[in-house]
């Protein structure tokens, strides 16, 4: 029995449940932690979450920058949700 690969929806929730669970607002380390994935797949869905307004950065006052759900990322991790409940 091997690893079961994570589609890119599976992906994409874990990444977006990652920033929610972190009380709303992540930087991007404890946000790819979250989302178990190594820097180069991260950055690809990163930026691809980023683009198309999914997630918005906010200024933290620290060094680093932290970033957060839009409403319209907070939508779709809704319904990947909610799908994820349906195919269980």
């Amino acid at each position: 029995m091997g690893i079961k690969t994570r589609s890119r929806w599976e992906i994409i929730l874990d990444t977006l449940r990652g920033i929610h669970e972190e009380g709303g607002a992540a930087k991007k380390t404890r946000i790819m932690q979250k989302a178990y994935l190594d820097w180069r797949n991260f950055k690809k869905y990163f930026d691809f979450l980023l683009e198309h307004g999914f997630i918005e950065e906010v200024d933290s006052g620290g060094v680093s920058s932290e970033y957060r759900l839009t409403d319209k990322g907070k939508e779709i991790m809704q319904k990947l949700l909610e799908i994820e409940r349906m195919l269980r």
